[in-house]
Formats: structure tokens, C-alpha cells, sequence
């Protein structure tokens, strides 16, 4: 019997993840692996209202409370540190709280570990829900990923660790800023499953379009140095090729690659693994639900 943690952050969504516990529960009474919880709470501002049944199939729950807001990446960045550090376990499944990571997807993974056991799992998108105009917004950004930094990143947060990874990623200060660009970076030896994106619970996506761009900086930046090689290489290419019809109109994919290398060196300053190294100490409380 294999011990899985499955890691959620969260931020003021009780309502989403009451369901999604009670969901998670019901997907694996079949298993007879040890399934554990372990919630994030971002510093949330509303009061923790969990409507939570009687779980039978899961195996205990813990929420660590975080003193200060730092985000999605880094509270799951903070799972894995504390995991890895005080719990005792054989994979990681971070997942979102909202029901988008769905939970019947679970079992997949399982499956799939059971199969391969010392490969790390992602769960490739096959699907999103999402409007057409985001939709061809995520398309874009994979593009522009792949063309710059040479990697095809089809996956986010919901995934299957061992713990080799976990203890590679917690190693990498990248895993501060992004995580599927850190578990990129840092994990080759890993394998795909098809995974739909399903709707959030209760009210709308949180990923807006400035959202979407800053995440996909993210992920980009990480890769900062195959980003700057390849844009240099643009540049000279671009410029040959416009030098006899030079205007302010051909300038302007110049103009926005400069913007972009500015962008993701900003957001690779986020890369710090002093306050990586210190973030349990954000966490003002550990509370065992079960």
C-alpha cells in the first residue's frame, strides 16, 4: 500500500473545495492506497467554512495556515518543502481547489504510478472549458513557450510526484516562481496521462487574461537563458530581413519581444531560494481536520 498526499492550495474558496473533499472521497473508496490531504490556506480573508461529510475513505487532513499571502505557485511550492520535510509518504498530487483539477482524475494517476512507479506523472491537457477567445489565448501561449524556450508545456499543477522529483523541485529555486516550468527543468524522466479541465465549482475562473500572461511569463522565465540566445537570434534575423522597409510598423515585434525579455528578467528575480529555504516559517498554524 502506496501513501499518496494530495496538496491544495487554497484562498478564500471554502465553498469549491468543501465539494471537491467530498468529491475526492467518493472517487476513491475502491483504492486501497492510503489517500491523505494536505490544504494551503493563502492567509485567506474569509472565515474557513469546510461543509465537509463524513469522509470515510480519506485519510486524514491537515490545513497550514500561512501567516502571509504568497500566492498559488509558492503555497505549493511551501506543500512540497513541508511534505518532503515532516510527513511520511510515497507521491505528491498537487491539484486546484475550485474543481477544475477534476478528482474522478485521481484514479488515473494512481493507475498509471502503480504501473510505472518511479516516473513522475503530469496530466496533459487534452481539453479546457473555457471560451474560445481563452482557449486560442492558451494555444498562443504554448507557442510562444515552446518557440523560446525549446519545451512543449502541456500541464500545470495537477500531478503525480515521486519523491525523487519532489526532492529535485525543493532543491530548485524555480519551483518558487513556477511550478510545471520548475518540474520541466529539473524532471525528463516523466510520463503523460490525458486530462480534461473541468469547471470551477462555484463562480468564475480566477485565470483572467492578465493572469494567463503572467503565468506563462513565468514558466517562460525560468528558461532565461535559452529566452535570451533565441531572441538575440530573432533580432538579427528580424533585422536583415526588414532593413530595407524599416518603419515604425516593422518595429514593432521588436519593441514587444523587448518588453517581453524585460518582463520574465523581472520575473525571474522572483527565483529566491533564501526565502524558498525559509517558507515554513510562514506557516502560522497546521490544523488536523481528521
Amino acid at each position: 500500500m502506496k501513501k499518496f498526499k494530495i496538496l491544495i492550495p487554497a484562498y478564500n474558496d471554502w465553498q469549491s473545495l468543501s465539494k471537491l473533499l467530498n468529491n475526492i472521497d467518493n472517487e476513491i473508496k475502491d483504492l486501497t492506497h492510503e489517500i491523505s490531504i494536505i490544504i494551503i490556506d493563502d492567509a485567506s480573508t474569509f472565515d474557513r467554512q469546510l461543509e465537509i461529510e463524513n469522509l470515510s475513505n480519506i485519510n486524514s487532513i491537515k490545513i497550514l495556515s500561512m501567516r502571509e499571502n504568497k500566492g498559488h505557485a509558492r503555497c505549493i511550492a511551501t506543500g512540497l518543502k513541508y511534505i518532503f520535510e515532516k510527513e511520511e509518504f510515497d507521491y505528491v498530487i498537487p491539484m486546484d481547489g475550485d474543481g477544475e483539477d477534476r478528482p474522478e482524475e485521481i484514479i488515473e494517476f494512481i493507475k498509471s504510478s502503480e504501473n510505472t512507479p518511479e516516473q513522475t506523472i503530469v496530466g496533459e491537457r487534452i481539453k479546457r472549458s473555457e471560451a474560445f477567445i481563452f482557449k486560442f489565448c492558451y494555444f498562443f501561449h504554448k507557442v510562444i513557450t515552446l518557440v523560446f524556450t525549446g519545451h512543449s508545456i502541456k500541464f500545470g499543477n495537477f500531478t503525480c510526484l515521486t519523491k525523487i522529483t519532489i526532492e529535485k523541485m525543493i532543491n530548485e529555486k524555480a519551483t518558487w516562481n513556477s511550478f510545471s516550468g520548475a518540474l520541466t527543468k529539473v524532471e525528463k524522466n516523466k510520463i503523460s496521462i490525458p486530462s480534461i479541465r473541468g469547471k470551477r465549482y462555484f463562480g468564475p475562473s480566477k485565470m483572467s487574461f492578465s493572469n494567463l500572461i503572467s503565468h506563462s511569463l513565468s514558466i517562460i522565465s525560468v528558461f532565461k537563458k535559452a529566452v535570451l540566445i533565441r531572441s538575440a537570434l530573432f533580432i538579427i534575423i528580424y533585422i536583415l530581413m526588414i532593413k530595407s522597409n524599416a518603419s515604425i510598423i516593422t518595429a514593432i515585434p521588436l519593441v514587444l519581444l523587448l518588453i517581453m525579455i524585460y518582463s520574465i528578467s523581472s520575473l525571474a528575480l522572483r527565483e529566491n531560494m533564501e526565502e524558498f529555504d525559509k517558507t515554513l516559517s510562514n506557516i502560522k498554524e497546521i490544523e488536523k481536520l481528521k
